[in-house]
């Protein structure tokens, strides 16, 4: 049985963009629930977040913030070969993200000082899905960029979806999120956790509200719901966000040397997160797609997912056939994946030649899941082609450059002339004004006071 789909695009250049594969979703729908849960949160605050928390959740809370013997608690009885993990990634995140800092500088043109002041945001809220999978990297890969970037708090809001300390399939609910979650929060040292999820968690870190204090940045990965909360509160000027995290996706360009073992077992592991992810090959091989079905026959039924990983490749897996590597390079710049594997000949000197991805992994021995896990660079990353015109979260989503300037009273009546004639010719002349006063001796009357 065939699971990928396939998409002949030899001897077409045209702009494939239209034809490459992404999730159907009802986005009317997903928005209008998403204003009526704002609007919740907006009027009523804690009690909107109880009620939609128990609507979708299914847990009454009471207290939204998880006190802090919870988090102490979950850290002191965490797994030590799972902390040793949660260690080595967070100092590999850690290493990576303050080498994204971006630099302060100052100059001086014409003695003109001038220069970029980046300030941290005063608080971050960070959120962490904790639906289908838990999330514990997304602690740290929220959270880390934030810390680097010198941001006094964060708040982190995940919803009530754990089990308890025996693990993830170990039964119902308990009304607490996730003991790993939680751990990894205290191990950073997360200053608020909150138990609630969804675009109520988002609205809730927008708005500000008893338990959830007003932010300034809202980043982390989430569902649709989430996503669009994200945009629309940023639309209203409320929040800075991170860009859109929207269901996973990878793309892999494969030329005759790639692995179809290894190419089968990396979209299978993508797809393992959610029915909606998109997996997409793009080959210059036609004779590639069998061995990978064939991979494919022998990786899903063995996964501990196999039916959401089959519901995704039966509606988002897709084969793009191309002429040749400047093709692949075309199509996988046009898809501009979230996740994009190099598996061809120089993969490096090929990679560099897509411009547009969240993430590159280069050659067969770079899954996607070590970036997943720490590798350095963040997991948190645009979806949906919309890394063609933004990148992944870093050290500087957290950043705000402040620019400046200074002039003195020479360098002023030098370029006061030109701000003159730029000033008439957009019939501003109270721009010219601003600068002309501050050569005119001052009036009696001011002399006076």
């Amino acid at each position: 049985m065939a699971r990928l789909s396939v998409l002949d695009l030899r001897g077409d250049r045209s702009d494939p963009r239209d034809r490459l594969p992404r999730p159907r979703t009802d986005l009317a729908a997903a928005r209008e629930a998403v204003d009526a849960t704002l609007g919740a949160v907006r009027d009523r605050g804690d009690a909107a977040l109880r009620e939609l928390t128990a609507r979708f959740d299914g847990q009454d809370v009471d207290d939204l913030v998880v006190p802090r013997e919870v988090l102490h608690e979950s850290l002191e009885r965490l797994d030590p070969r799972l902390r040793a993990a949660l260690e080595r990634s967070i100092a590999q995140v850690r290493w990576y993200h303050e080498r994204c800092r971006p630099l302060d500088w100052e100059d001086h043109l014409d003695g003109v000082r001038m220069g970029v002041w980046h300030r941290p945001v005063s608080r971050a809220g960070v959120y962490v899905p904790g639906g289908k999978a838990v999330y514990p990297s997304t602690v740290i890969m929220t959270v880390v960029p934030a810390q680097v970037a010198g941001v006094d708090e964060i708040v982190l809001c995940t919803p009530p979806t754990g089990t308890g300390f025996t693990g993830i399939t170990s039964g119902e609910h308990d009304g607490w999120p996730n003991r790993t979650i939680l751990a990894t929060a205290a191990l950073l040292g997360v200053d608020r956790v909150v138990r609630v999820g969804g675009a109520q968690a988002v609205a809730a870190m927008a708005y500000g509200t008893d338990a959830v204090p007003a932010c300034d940045m809202v980043v982390g990965p989430g569902n649709l719901y989430v996503s669009l909360a994200k945009q629309q509160l940023a639309a209203q000027g409320l929040i800075g966000i991170d860009g859109y995290a929207g269901p996973t996706e990878v793309a892999i360009v494969a030329d005759h040397t790639a692995d179809p073992r290894i190419v089968a077992a990396d979209l299978v592991g993508q797809a393992e997160h959610d029915e909606l992810v998109v997996a997409l090959l793009i080959t210059t091989e036609a004779a590639l797609v069998d061995p990978v079905e064939a991979a494919l026959e022998r990786e899903v039924p063995r996964a501990r997912h196999a039916e959401r990983i089959e519901t995704a490749l039966r509606n988002q897996g897709t084969v793009a056939l191309v002429d040749d590597l400047d093709q692949a390079v075309a199509v996988a710049e046009a898809f501009a994946a979230e996740h994009l594997e190099i598996h061809t000949e120089d993969a490096g000197k090929v990679a560099e030649r897509v411009r547009y991805a969240g993430t590159t992994f280069i050659g067969p021995w770079t899954p996607v899941s070590v970036g997943d896990y720490g590798a350095g660079p963040n997991h948190t990353l645009p979806t949906s082609g919309t890394a063609r015109f933004t990148g992944g979260l870093t050290t500087s989503s957290f950043l705000v450059p402040v620019n400046y300037v200074e002039y003195t009273e020479e360098q002023l009546r030098d370029f006061a002339d030109a701000v003159g004639a730029l000033a008439h010719s957009e019939d501003l002349p109270a721009h010219a004004r601003a600068v002309d006063v501050r050569f005119e001796p001052p009036l009696a009357e001011d002399r006076s006071r």
